[in-house]
């Protein structure tokens, strides 16, 4: 068994604090024995809509080639949550989620599929898409702990994307997020626990948790959630871990006895 970790971060406009935080989290949690650590959702910055394009790099940029570095000097595979990418068409960014091994190369780039244009009822509205160009390409890699297969918050919601993952080959899912105060509370763990269940798969969710402004609150529960559903780590509010085992022999066992895998139908 490995035991895998889901941070979680209340993230600002500083984005030198914030990667600074990151770097800590990671650090505990390989101090703690995990073997893949997941950070959150816009982890490196999360501040106000007009400095939005100031904030984004390319993939060679300082905030993940510090990841990378960090992936490698603890030798642990490292999913940069998300960040904002320069380069997408039209002037517009990509939020992209990026995967390290232990040497500290780049495994896998996932750039959220689905954008979050919506209005909650917490008094915001949401325009992901003004400024952000959704991805194209579905992402699964291969780590020591298992496949993971990638995703980013509001891709929770679209099952069909992670039915796809299960196809590939996926038996663990990432779900870096920075679900608002309003969503969360009713659907974050519903939904988490829903895609595990559905795809006999470990999830691992990172968030965003705690209020990052006088707008922006987001609900935080960083979890780990079982190929039964069964959340096996939590959060709460702020900066923290949740960590939990990931054990192959498990999974195998509940695939094996409940095969609704194997008895769908997708044609």
């Amino acid at each position: 068994m490995h035991l895998i970790a889901a941070a979680q971060m209340v993230s600002t406009a500083d984005k030198a604090f914030n990667v600074e935080v990151a770097t800590r989290l990671v650090r505990r949690a390989c101090d703690l024995g995990a073997r893949l650590v997941g950070l959150p959702e816009n982890f490196s910055w999360m501040g106000p809509e007009p400095e939005r394009q100031g904030a984004a790099e390319g993939l060679e940029g300082p905030t993940l080639s510090r990841m990378a570095e960090l992936a490698r000097e603890r030798k642990v595979t490292l999913l940069a949550g998300s960040v904002l990418e320069t380069g997408a068409p039209g002037g517009r960014l990509y939020n992209t989620s990026v995967l390290f091994g232990p040497d500290g190369e780049r495994r896998a780039v996932y750039r959220k599929m689905h954008l979050f244009d919506v209005e909650v009822g917490d008094g915001a509205t949401y325009q992901e898409s003004a400024a952000v160009a959704p991805g194209t390409e579905i992402v699964a890699a291969d780590t020591e702990v298992g496949r993971l297969g990638l995703s980013v918050c509001y891709d929770l919601r679209f099952p069909e994307l992670y039915r796809r993952l299960s196809k590939d080959g996926a038996t663990l899912l990432a779900v870096p997020a920075a679900f608002t105060l309003m969503t969360g509370k009713d659907h974050w763990e519903v939904l988490l626990r829903a895609r595990a269940i559905e795809n006999q798969a470990y999830v691992l969710a990172p968030a965003q948790g705690g209020r990052h402004s006088v707008q922006r609150q987001t609900y935080g529960h960083a979890m780990v959630v079982d190929p039964w559903g069964l959340v096996t780590a939590r959060a709460s509010e702020g900066e923290g871990l949740a960590v939990a085992p990931v054990d192959p022999e498990l999974q195998s066992r509940i695939r094996r006895d409940l095969p609704c895998l194997q008895h769908r139908r997708l044609d």
